[in-house]
């Protein structure tokens, strides 16, 4: 029995779906590839400067640099789980 080919079969694949591509040069992840990635890129950005207002007063900046610290945090641990693993990497090869 031939199996047909569907769009499902392609979403079933055994290549894992990633959030972020690797960035070609350095070390890291760069622009979201999937709407999942778009998504979290939001809502940090909207976390980051919805109670920018609120924080940005001379004494309370160091509490809106501790917050903005904890979202890049936050954001950094969720590319890694949801990202190709990270590594230098100079150029186009995939080795």
């Amino acid at each position: 029995m031939n199996r047909s080919t569907s769009p499902l079969d392609s979403s079933m694949s055994d290549k894992p779906q990633y959030w972020y591509a690797a960035k070609r040069y350095g070390w890291g992840w760069g622009p979201p590839t999937s709407w999942h990635g778009w998504v979290v890129l939001a809502l940090l950005i909207a976390a980051m400067l919805g109670p920018a207002p609120f924080f940005l007063r001379p004494d309370r900046i160091w509490m809106y640099l501790v917050y903005v610290g904890g979202l890049t945090v936050l954001q950094f641990l969720i590319c890694y789980l949801k990202g190709p693993p990270p590594r230098w990497r100079w150029g186009d090869s995939d080795d």
